[in-house]
């Protein structure tokens, strides 16, 4: 009105969009236009603290890197709250084992939590509080009109609503929608523990009180106070609990306690942002309601997803393997993560397959080289053919070139029975393949281990279109990753929308694991950088062309069993002239593979 602000309501989306970080996005592009770099660096930075999966700003920041007017220092981030600083500063000194020089961050991290709070909930009476509530009401229609005493009513029932969510709005990180799950417990164990460490047993005895004042229960606590009054000898008189967390906690539980009374009484809606809240707290006629809501999962109000293929798991006898994620878990069609391929000790084999034939590299033309698509990893790749080559020159073990043949096999044999049950697949390409982190070039690294693209056309991300002509390999229809180990740092797999910039989907490797997929423009993927130690992973390629089968695996597959029957006809010359022993049955992953004992494996009726 005249003489005053007018006032702007904020829909959600804005807020979302402010949450997110999106004014930043086109901040830099405007420094940068201006020739302001150290600015646009540091919108830049501050944008992709919020969007650590944004590829285009990932590049972006390596350009910004390369300019002779951009510093280090550029790269500040403009919003991120002090409490998030400290906190992840002291985390990462405490990896490094420098807990003397964590606590003071760790304190600070703490203080600066709960002052966060104190400032989020004063905000809850402002003008700013005022304008949600109206939002709310129109969006949600959550209030109907009443009098003066259900307005009043009305009005502190929200205020205490959002004095509750300021735990929630504290412990989320900048740009996510997900808070840290027990962030100030979490905190105070992490205290406790340094304090420990550095011998101040006091201070530790105080943080592990303050744990047991939301976990009463909580048997790690309960031990290490145990173990810290031990070590202390005589009792301490006035020692107990953190004084800011008995305050809050106490206070905490006088407006729960209000917000239960008014869902009970006056049929308001109140979500717990706490796990610690005790159960007398909740009056008991609203328990068994409350807890059937928590048991219920998010997909269980959505509509039933039609299986893949319903009776995928009893085909070509697949005992052992499991479904972990289908396509709509992975936000994207014809996508699926199954688990049990592998047990530990095959995945030790391949791995130890993998060792060998890179240490055989100087006399098989195997060699550890630079990435082809990053100077900051080593690179490593196995074929079929070259295992059974060097377990015949007796640089690596038949046992692990053989298992390489039946783990490929065996993969190609599920995504088949998943994906295309009535018609067959063949193997096109069989590739083991490490990457290896080079120490020394990781700080600040922005690029990927392997850029995004898609396996059989040339992905146009300024379109969305991806072209099926070389040099593409178009007679790729599926493609599949069988992954080894997880003792590494980064290296997950991604999938992104068709502009190669949206993440839509991320697999973490571990042992025994495979990620299949069409391999077409429908399923863009890259993979995150590997910062640390050695990914190793079985590549694979499937085609429905029988004319595209690899060439190389019949041969291994062949030259394998020459050896084999080598070794056995020797075998037999040394019994003569007894008879020898009956031939040892196949190993029980490729007995899975051939379906019935005696009969002929599927590979050798495709060869």
């Amino acid at each position: 009105g005249p003489g005053g602000a007018a006032r702007l309501r904020v829909g959600r989306a804005l807020r979302d969009a402010f949450r997110r970080r999106e004014p930043y996005n086109y901040l830099q592009r405007a420094y940068y236009q201006l020739k302001k770099l150290d600015l646009a660096a540091a919108a830049a930075h501050t944008f992709f603290v919020a969007n650590p999966t944004h590829l285009q700003m990932r590049e972006d920041i390596a350009k910004y890197r390369r300019m002779s007017g951009v510093r280090p220092q550029s790269f500040r981030d403009l919003e991120t709250p002090p409490h998030w600083a400290a906190y992840d500063a002291g985390l990462e000194l405490l990896e490094r084992q420098e807990a003397g020089l964590a606590l003071p961050r760790l304190e600070e991290a703490l203080q600066e939590s709960l002052s966060q709070m104190e400032r989020c909930r004063a905000d809850c009476e402002g003008p700013e509080a005022q304008q949600q509530e109206d939002v709310e009401e129109e969006e949600d229609g959550a209030w109907s009109q009443g009098g003066l005493y259900e307005a009043i009513a009305g009005h502190w029932i929200r205020v205490l609503q959002c004095r509750q969510r300021c735990v929630r709005d504290t412990a989320t990180r900048p740009g996510r929608s997900s808070p840290v799950p027990d962030f100030l417990p979490s905190q105070l164990r992490w205290l406790h523990e340094a304090y420990a460490q550095v011998g101040n047993l006091t201070q530790a005895v105080e943080n592990v009180l303050s744990v047991l004042l939301f976990y009463p229960e909580d048997e790690a606590a309960k031990k290490a106070l145990e173990q810290y009054q031990a070590q202390l000898g005589e009792p301490r008189p006035g020692l107990g609990p953190r004084e800011d967390i008995q305050s809050f906690i106490l206070r905490s539980l006088g407006e729960k306690r209000q917000l239960y009374y008014a869902m009970e009484h006056l049929g308001t809606s109140f979500q717990d942002p706490d796990p610690w809240t005790p159960a007398a707290v909740v009056p008991e006629a609203l328990r068994e309601k409350l807890r059937e809501d928590q048991e219920k999962r998010p997909w269980d109000h959505e509509p039933p997803q039609p299986s893949p293929l319903t009776h995928w798991k009893d085909a070509l006898l697949l005992e052992g393997v499991s479904l972990t994620q289908d396509a709509g878990q992975l936000n994207g069609s014809e996508r699926a993560v199954l688990d049990g391929l592998l047990t530990p000790a095959e995945c030790g084999l391949l791995l130890q397959l993998a060792t060998d034939a890179a240490g055989a590299g100087a006399r098989s033309g195997y060699q550890g080289r630079r990435s082809p698509h990053t100077r900051h990893e080593h690179f490593e790749g196995l074929t079929v053919l070259k295992a059974v080559q060097l377990a015949r020159a007796g640089a690596v073990s038949t046992q692990g070139a053989k298992l390489l043949l039946e783990a490929s096999e065996h993969s190609r044999a599920v995504t088949e029975a998943y994906f295309s049950p009535g018609r067959p697949l063949h193997l096109s390409f069989t590739h083991l393949v490490c990457r290896s982190a080079i120490a020394g070039e990781q700080e600040q690294r922005m690029d990927l281990s392997h850029p995004v693209h898609a396996d059989n056309c040339i992905l146009d991300p300024d379109t969305g279109e991806c072209w099926q002509e070389p040099p593409a390999y178009t007679y790729r229809d599926y493609s599949g990753i069988l992954y080894l180990n997880d003792d590494f740092q980064g290296g997950n797999l991604f999938f992104t929308e068709p502009n190669a910039l949206t993440v839509t989907a991320q697999v973490r490797p571990r042992c025994g694991r495979l990620v299949a997929f069409s391999a077409g423009g429908e399923n863009p993927h890259g993979v995150w950088a590997v910062t640390r130690g050695r990914r190793c992973a079985l590549a694979l390629w499937h085609t429905w062309a029988p004319e595209h089968r690899e060439q190389e695996w019949a041969e291994a597959k062949a030259l394998l069993q020459e050896s084999e029957k080598t070794e056995e006809e020797e075998e037999e010359e040394e019994k003569m002239p007894s008879r020898g022993p009956a031939p040892e049955p196949p190993s029980p992953r490729l007995q899975r593979v051939q379906g019935k004992a005696g009969k002929p494996p599927r590979v050798r009726e495709e060869l």
